[in-house]
């Protein structure tokens, strides 16, 4: 898959059966992270604090597996700790959660993720 320049162009260059996915997790993320910046960074759609840079400014980021069966979701594994019962049928990594593409997305836990990330990211100001 070729990764894109923008978050519009990456999902359109994914193969046809994960677009859905790709644009449901998106508009999960989007809408429990409205105040946030999106744009591509390590080949993959990525989320941040407006206004700041460095690690602590990472939200999130999520893409296509590059097995092109499942997509992920990538937070800090901090934002992980306070839901981990909750995502460890997910995990992969100490910060990666895979969501295959033949079964719905967790919509309700990845809005919970996100949410914690910026509560969390405020309480660290």
């Amino acid at each position: 898959m070729k990764p894109g320049k923008e978050v519009d162009e990456y999902i359109e260059n994914a193969p046809d059966e994960a677009r859905p996915r790709l644009r449901e997790l998106r508009a999960v993320i989007m809408e429990a992270a409205t105040d946030t910046v999106e744009t591509i960074s390590y080949g993959m759609p990525f989320y941040s604090f407006k206004g700041e840079t460095g690690f602590k400014a990472r939200l999130c980021y999520f893409g296509l597996m590059k097995n092109q069966k499942k997509v992920a979701f990538y937070t800090r594994p901090v934002y992980l700790e306070k839901y981990k019962p909750e995502v460890e049928a997910y995990m992969t990594t100490k910060s990666a959660l895979q969501f295959p593409l033949d079964r719905p997305i967790p919509v309700r836990l990845v809005k919970k993720l996100v949410r914690n990330g910026i509560a969390r990211h405020s309480a660290e100001k």
